[in-house]
């Protein structure tokens, strides 16, 4: 049997996937596991078990052996993706000191010491001193340091999950440099730990040797211990090769290796990416993030709570579609799409500003979700088309502001995340952007692009161009209608641009008044 099979775990917001590739990007077995819902000890906390991940991966890979238990024989290698900025501190003996830190979690370390010296006058000078006072408050190691001395006093390393699930599966503490997604001390322009002089070390403070080895994504990190091996399944010895966080993973797995394919996400947080190889902040002190391939840069616009909009909009007006897709057995959101194909395209001017949390700069701390427009002819019907179409502008702004820095015009759209699987928000899409909108041939694109990266490093093929076009291709294409594309194009040079710019004195005067979100110091 040739052993050219590639075992990508995906390790995401919602659940953990085991997945079988081979060297020409086919999907041949997925066995997924669904996560516990994160713990909120406090109001806004978001804590998760460490040992609950490596469970679910665990699980995971040992039901796709139950599928196919002739599948161990053929892997590689294997790949590990996981979601973004979930922290976990260890101690010298590699075990959790405390829960893990998601990702969602909202907690703040108010009247921190700013950043000083040369640093913080060049900070006060250019207006970024509260973006950094943000950046601050935000850390988790900042809140650990300060309301659990204790903990950090015995961390011996501080992990994103990425890193810690790699301990588990090879021993060692070390991480791709494609996962180093959070608020610690990296150099996002040199894609290694920060320099001594960086003011990140001063923002958040910490003894270099808490962080682990970093290896670019493609390269070795380990083998598959016995302990390993026993738990998952995996065969002890099986190379584990370098990835990237689940984001860089999408747009890989996407093929968006060049600058003029944009990719956008319809998940939990909603993005447009793309990979460049040169370094460019599209906006000012927000860095782009490592890539999955060596070398590269994946510049990145959010809109936090994306389509968790959708979810919101289930549980707070879904209530009939979710008693009938109880009794039809459908999933709501297919209901919620019919709803809204009854609607025209533009939602008869209701107009959403997607801004359900704020930013970190643009859009700023202050901003707050906005919907306009609001006649009597509005149902709910209506306000479900306009979320979507919302975040349609959104990112179509994020690819506008991208081609302004990076200098290169975004031609193609490749779309992914689970909000991509509904026709209606595909065909929005390519309406608001007049681009034809394309889904990748496999559902599991960041999965894929983990794949991607095991089949370069294992020398499946010679590189990653080569990788992309042999193991991606574009599934179903989306074309723009002209008509709908005029009225949308309307709709968002003269009514959703302007919309933050005249909301954001409100949003102001509505965090003086009702000291929400607070101020970082």
């Amino acid at each position: 049997m040739s052993r050219d099979r590639l075992l990508a775990i995906d390790v995401g917001t919602q659940s953990v996937r085991a997945l079988l590739f081979d060297p020409r990007g086919n999907l041949l077995a997925r066995s997924r596991v669904p996560l516990a819902p994160y713990r909120a000890p406090e109001p806004g906390w978001a804590e998760q078990d460490p040992d609950h991940f490596w469970a679910c991966l665990c699980e995971a890979c040992q039901g796709l052996w139950r599928q196919d238990s002739a599948a161990r024989e053929s892997l590689a290698g294997v790949a590990l993706t996981t979601q973004r900025a979930t922290v976990i501190h260890v101690g010298r003996n590699g075990r959790p000191l405390r829960p893990a830190i998601s990702w969602l979690d909202q907690r703040r370390t108010e009247g921190l010491r700013p950043v000083g010296g040369l640093w913080g006058l060049a900070f006060r000078l250019t207006g970024m001193s509260e973006t950094v006072a943000t950046l601050q408050a935000a850390a988790e190691a900042n809140w650990v340091r300060t309301y659990e001395p204790k903990v950090w006093a015995e961390t011996h390393k501080l992990l994103l999950l990425s890193g810690y699930l790699t301990y588990r599966m090879i021993g060692r503490f070390v991480d791709s440099v494609g996962c180093q997604v959070g608020y610690i001390p990296f150099d996002y322009k040199g894609l290694r730990w920060a320099p001594s002089w960086d003011w990140k070390w001063q923002a958040v403070p910490m003894d270099p040797a808490v962080l682990p080895e970093l290896v670019p994504p493609g390269g070795m990190l380990g083998e598959i211990t016995p302990q390993a091996a026993e738990e998952t399944g995996i065969p002890a010895g099986l190379p584990l090769i370098a990835a990237a966080a689940d984001k860089a993973c999408e747009v890989l797995g996407s093929g968006c290796l060049d600058p003029h394919i944009g990719c956008l996400s319809h998940g939990t947080t909603a993005t447009i990416n793309t990979t460049h190889r040169r370094y460019v902040e599209v906006i000012p002190l927000i860095p782009p993030y490592p890539a999955a391939v060596p070398g590269a840069y994946s510049l990145e616009i959010q809109v936090f709570r994306g389509y968790w909009l959708v979810s919101w909009f289930r549980e707070e007006f879904g209530h009939p579609e979710r008693c009938r897709s109880a009794e039809l057995g459908v999933e709501p959101e297919a209901l919620f799409e019919d709803l809204a194909r009854r609607v025209p395209p533009g939602a008869l001017g209701l107009t959403l500003q997607p801004f359900w949390s704020p930013g970190v700069k643009e859009p700023g701390p202050e901003a707050k979700g906005a919907i306009i427009g609001f006649g009597d002819v509005h149902t709910r019907a209506h306000l479900y088309r306009a979320i979507l179409e919302g975040l349609a502008y959104a990112l179509r702004e994020g690819k506008e502001r991208t081609e302004k820095r990076s200098g290169v015009p975004i031609t193609e759209l490749r779309v992914c995340g689970g909000g991509s699987q509904s026709d209606l928000a595909l065909q929005i899409t390519a309406d608001v952007f007049g681009l034809p909108a394309a889904r990748p041939h496999v559902y599991e694109a960041s999965g894929l692009g983990a794949a991607i990266d095991a089949a370069v490093g294992l020398g499946l093929h010679r590189g990653f161009e080569a990788a992309v076009k042999e193991m991606t291709r574009i599934g179903r294409t989306f074309e723009p209608d002209p008509t709908v594309h005029a009225l949308y194009e309307a709709l968002y040079r003269r009514v959703y641009r302007p919309m933050y710019r005249r909301l954001k004195p409100l949003y102001d005067e509505i965090r003086r008044i009702t000291g929400y979100p607070s101020r970082p110091g």
